[in-house]
């Protein structure tokens, strides 16, 4: 899953950034309104996590709102350091999913995070399957045939996407944006080696094949 943080405190935003890719979330980061914007209205996102003041010519609420106005339904929780019911009411009327003010316990942010990633638009299956293989998203065991299968952080989140969007094939493009961050220097055959990985571990072991290469299109987990 990925994740936008949008926070011009650079100690906060990288506390964020380190404690969300330890969760296993793809996790890119704007320190300005400007940026910040161009990123939450143009790439692919599960999360935004933004506070209400930072530099440039958007603030937070601005941003929230210009999402909503491109019907970009991407989960926001937004944070500030105003906590009055009015300022908490602007926040949640700009188009908020959540409101936390600063200072905040990251084990309750990344509570919330979990929580807004669980109930986008439409309410996502904690535990995923595909024939006799199984995911649970919160405990992160993963097993097949009754067997449990140790997989890596990029594993886990490849195999989710794929999961989450069974039967269609996947490009390479897709991939990279949804299971990597923005400034990761990833190559298509990155996505080739990491499927090679997976196969190893949730297909060869197995007389049933699920991970289907659709030649010019891209990757899927068929059951058929």
């Amino acid at each position: 899953m990925r994740v936008l943080v949008i926070e011009d405190e650079h100690k906060i935003a990288q506390a964020l950034k380190k404690a969300l890719e330890h969760d296993n979330y793809a996790v890119d980061v704007s320190y300005d309104g400007d940026d910040g914007y161009a990123m939450a209205t143009t790439e692919p996102y599960d999360l935004a996590i933004i506070d209400w003041m930072i530099p440039g010519s958007y603030d937070g609420v601005e941003i929230v709102k210009a999402m909503r106005k491109e019907k970009i339904h991407t989960p926001v929780l937004l944070l500030s350091a105003r906590s009055t019911i009015g300022n908490r009411t602007t926040g949640l009327d700009s188009g908020a999913d959540d409101y936390l003010t600063k200072p905040f316990a990251l084990e309750e942010l990344l509570a919330r995070a979990r929580a807004l990633i669980r109930r986008p638009t439409e309410v996502q299956a904690t535990i995923l399957t595909a024939d006799d293989l199984s995911m649970n998203t919160i405990t992160y065991n993963v097993q097949r045939g009754g067997r449990t299968i140790d997989l890596t952080g990029k594993e886990f989140a490849l195999l989710e996407y794929l999961l989450r969007n069974q039967g269609r094939p996947l490009s390479k493009e897709s991939i990279i944006n949804h299971v990597w961050d923005y400034d990761a220097n990833i190559l298509p055959n990155t996505v080739e080696v990491y499927m090679k990985y997976l196969r190893k571990k949730i297909d060869d072991p197995f007389a049933k094949k699920l991970i289907q290469t659709s030649r010019g299109f891209g990757y899927k987990i068929d059951t058929k």
